[in-house]
């Protein structure tokens, strides 16, 4: 049995105490954001990983300093969020999965990238049959969200949202992530390799965003 002060110590004071009445808890705003979505959306209704995606967008918004513009973070995140997903909705449509526009396209991007910048670490993955679906996936239908920190994620979206072709510059964001760890990669076996892909070891995100600026402009 845990003593009060482990209990202290596990459990911060407030931390499990009922909300205010008439207050909602964070996810219950997020659940509804998403629900109305699939409700209105029933094409693609609700993909597992949209969450994922909802998430930053109302932590920033809800967060906010201005208490006027925080009171609507509901409002605005499921705005940003409908308009997100309209141009990328089609990464979680099944049926388009290997159409031009769908994810296995932008997975094999990732790796049409990599070719074209580094062929010697290609040619390693491709010797491993390290498919790009073993980890772009995630990466690309979350964009990023689960590889980093939530300010990290942040400073990525930033980066992505202010691109004018930001999908692309995804691809070679990804592209970069994996000529940063091109030695590691280059040494590593398969299960080596794909628990670095699996779980990213690079926390430095102006880094990899530096060297994807680099590889946009043909360095």
């Amino acid at each position: 049995v845990s003593s009060a002060g482990e209990m202290h110590t596990l459990h911060p004071p407030g931390e499990y105490e009922p909300l205010p009445q008439g207050s909602e808890a964070h996810w219950e705003v997020v659940e509804r954001i998403l629900f109305v979505y699939a409700k209105l959306n029933p094409g693609i209704a609700y993909v597992q990983g949209m969450n994922e995606i909802v998430g930053p967008i109302y932590y920033t918004l809800a967060t906010d300093p201005n208490r006027q513009w925080k009171e609507h973070a509901e409002a605005d995140t499921f705005f940003c969020f409908t308009n997100l997903m309209s141009e990328n909705m089609d990464n979680f449509i099944k049926s388009l999965d290997d159409s031009p526009c769908g994810i296995t396209t932008r997975m094999e991007s990732v790796y049409s990238a990599l070719k074209d910048k580094d062929m010697e670490l290609y040619l390693k993955l491709q010797e491993q049959n390290i498919q790009p679906q073993y980890f772009t996936f995630r990466w690309l239908t979350l964009l990023l969200s689960q590889e980093f920190l939530l300010p990290d994620v942040i400073r990525i979206w930033d980066a992505l949202f202010s691109h004018q072709d930001r999908f692309d510059f995804l691809i070679l964001i990804c592209c970069a992530m994996l000529i940063l760890i091109r030695d590691e990669l280059l040494e590593g076996d398969f299960t080596t390799n794909m628990r670095l892909l699996q779980d990213y070891p690079i926390s430095d995100v102006h880094a990899i965003l530096r060297r994807a600026k680099e590889l946009q402009d043909g360095a």
